[in-house]
């Protein structure tokens, strides 16, 4: 038994690999334009108006009023910080994956601060610069996490939150961005808080729309003549709950097992290229799910 697990375990690592290293420059070229537009968003629209929306950016623009703290200083230095963390905690396997956009992301919040001398919003409405930003800021950050990379920072800690305080990572993320706009409220007011709520759902639905669909879950029927490893693949490495399912073809009258399971959106083409490297002739259904309650 033992043998076969890591048997497994093998062939699931050789699978990643194998996923991860197909079209592996496009992935890099469109996480580091989604790296871009969110530093842009954050410089010229969030920035110049005190928006805390959450995340180190968000903590920046509290510690730039406190201390008169640089930005982009701030959060190369809070970023190196919790990379740390993330290889102490979390392993360099995760870490591995943060580490170009943690080492970018400051790069490009200093050149987006010497192009917001030339492009400014002071006659605009604060309503429209913010959805402006939203939009801008949520197509990045969608457009990063189809990749599966990660510009590291708050991420970090929401995910060492799920490992060890088995919260879920919306949960997790929830409260870590919650603690950040409470600090934001006794720095800035009510005001501007609000107008920082608005931001987070309008980057929320666009980052959405970009992944794919607009729902916060995908559910999966998965017929495959390896269930046993998309099961194990989506419990162990991923974290979630999957059911085995007695099935017979319509067609072929042949005894089928689908494998059922609802993933989060963000992980969407995770799941399905794995499916689709492990059994080229699997079939799947996904369809958006809206509510989920109960089970595990």
């Amino acid at each position: 038994m033992e043998k076969l697990k890591k048997e497994n375990d093998f062939e699931v690592t050789e699978l990643l690999s194998n996923i991860n290293t197909k079209h592996l420059v496009k992935k890099y070229i469109t996480f580091i334009l989604g790296l871009f537009l969110t530093a842009f968003a954050f410089t010229i629209f969030y920035s110049p108006n005190n928006i805390v929306c959450g995340g180190t950016t968000g903590l920046s623009i509290i510690f730039r009023e406190l201390l008169n703290i640089n930005p982009s200083l701030f959060i190369a230095i809070s970023s190196l910080i919790l990379l740390i963390f993330s290889l102490i905690f979390l392993g360099w396997e995760t870490t591995a994956r943060t580490v170009v956009g943690t080492v970018l992301y400051p790069v490009f919040i200093m050149i987006t601060e010497f192009l917001a001398q030339y492009i400014k919003f002071e006659s605009s409405s604060l309503f429209l610069t913010i959805l402006f930003g939203g939009i801008v800021y949520g197509l990045g950050l969608g457009l990063m996490l189809k990749t599966g990379f990660s510009n590291g920072g708050t991420m970090i800690l929401n995910q060492i939150l799920n490992k060890y305080a088995k919260m879920s990572i919306g949960h997790a993320n929830l409260v870590v961005n919650a603690a950040i706009l409470v600090l934001g409220l006794f720095v800035f007011g009510i005001d501007k808080t609000i107008y920082a709520l608005s931001t987070i759902y309008i980057y929320s639905l666009i980052t959405d729309r970009v992944i794919l669909g607009v729902s916060k879950s995908k559910t999966f029927y998965i017929v495959t003549d390896n269930e046993f490893e998309v099961k194990e693949f989506i419990i162990k490495k991923l974290g979630h709950s999957a059911t085995i399912i007695d099935a017979r073809g319509g067609y072929s009258n042949k005894k089928n097992k689908i494998v059922m399971a609802t993933i989060p959106t963000k992980e969407y083409f995770i799941v399905k290229e794995f499916v689709q490297e492990l059994d080229k002739n699997s079939f799947f259904l996904i369809t958006d799910t809206y509510e989920v309650s109960g089970g595990r």
